[in-house]
């Protein structure tokens, strides 16, 4: 639970970032006695027997009692829960091979992509999965998403319509660790454009995404699961913090590991501190599937064809910057013309910056106006950007 006097807060800033109160929250101990439905708590993180929660779960209110135990874990107390045997082995096996496929075509077509938080050549990362799936193997797609475990945790956290997004890695032998990060949306952002939102949206923010890993095999510690950091989503400024060389030290020093089964899943609030682990072992290609799972209510009320908008204005801008036009006032028409916010989007045809996110259609638009490009131009870089964030058209099409 967020102390009184930070939710008095209105902005944050690099000076909030304090080491000491960071540390008075991650080292409390999670108390089993606030997890009565869990097997066990191992490092701070509670243990969940997924057929004990089927049957706790069967009624209406054993159901709702599980969620409010489990929104309470993810909010206010660790900010991650283990859900042991959640997916079956052998529908587990049937999407790795889904998955493997998907990676083979992908190298052989010289698409493959890196990772946001780690060196290039680290692992294999399969941006879009779930559609890719679901469009070569739908039987196969329907029986793993039929998943109940990620039904109950999803429809807790984020309530009713909610939408899946996922993206596979598979870290090989030697593949180093990630960086220690908090998850979309702010900590795809750098420090200073975190620090332009406002504190309650660095409050609120996490509340609109559930994080899930879900083990396509054994992970053994050696093999590098994934690193986090118990209690850290409760620290307010820490989608400014988690780059500071003290809590970067700190994580390292600090973090839990937990050894994870072919069909167990991680579910956690995208505020905590956490990493892909380095993968140490000699044999074990760690292969995750990553759910990245959104709130209904991201979304504007109406649809709009921005890209329209950006070329019909695109003159005007230039007319008006020619005759002396601010530069506060050209990024105010770009702001209320533009897309400024990079997601959702193909991160095949749209790939990061920086390996963080992509530029955003505002971004584009302002880069015309300040290099003078001509309308062509910007045209041709706007159906790039329309032809990345349009659904993938389907083999029919």
């Amino acid at each position: 639970m967020i102390p009184t006097a930070a939710r008095s807060r209105t902005w944050l800033t690099e000076d909030d970032c304090d080491l000491t109160a960071f540390r008075a929250l991650v080292e409390q101990r999670t108390d089993p006695v606030e997890h009565p439905s869990a097997e066990r708590v191992e490092q701070n993180v509670p243990l969940y027997d997924s057929d004990r929660l089927r049957a706790l779960t069967a009624t209406v209110q054993g159901r709702r009692n599980v969620q409010s135990e489990l929104i309470r874990a993810l909010w206010d107390g660790p900010g991650i829960v283990v859900f042991k045997g959640a997916f079956q082995p052998e529908t587990v096996d049937r999407a790795s091979a889904a998955f493997r496929t998907l990676i083979d075509e992908e190298r052989a077509m010289g698409t493959a992509r890196g990772d946001h938080f780690a060196p290039p050549g680290a692992n294999d990362r399969v941006w879009s999965a779930l559609d890719k799936m679901a469009l070569r193997a739908p039987e196969d797609f329907a029986d793993y998403y039929a998943n109940d475990m990620a039904a109950l945790v999803a429809e807790a956290w984020l309530g009713p319509a909610y939408q899946v997004t996922s993206q596979v890695n598979v870290v090989n032998p030697g593949g180093t660790a990630q960086n220690a990060h908090r998850d979309y949306h702010l900590g795809f952002l750098s420090r200073e454009r975190a620090a332009a939102y406002p504190a309650h949206v660095h409050r609120l923010s996490p509340a609109l995404t559930l994080q899930g890993a879900v083990a396509h095999c054994d992970m053994p510690v050696e093999s590098g699961p994934t690193l986090y950091l118990p209690h850290s989503q409760k620290y307010e400024p820490g989608y400014l913090a988690w780059r500071l060389p003290e809590f970067v030290e700190y994580f390292d020093a600090h973090h839990v590991q937990l050894p994870l089964d072919k069909g167990d899943a991680a579910f956690f609030n995208p505020a905590l501190f956490h990493a892909a682990g380095h993968n140490r072992s000699t044999g074990v290609r760690r292969m995750a599937n990553l759910l990245q799972i959104s709130s209904a209510f991201g979304r504007a009320m109406e649809t709009v064809d921005r890209a329209a908008m950006a070329n019909a204005l695109f003159p005007v801008l230039l007319r008006r910057k020619a005759e002396g036009a601010s530069e506060d006032w050209l990024r105010r028409v770009v702001a209320a013309t533009a897309e400024g916010y990079p997601f959702p989007t193909d991160l095949d045809l749209d790939p990061p910056v920086d390996g963080l996110a992509p530029a955003s259609q505002a971004y584009v638009l302002w880069q015309a106006v300040a290099e003078d490009w001509t309308p062509e131009r910007l045209r041709e870089r706007l159906s790039a950007r329309r032809a990345a964030t349009s659904p993938r058209p389907t083999a029919a099409e």
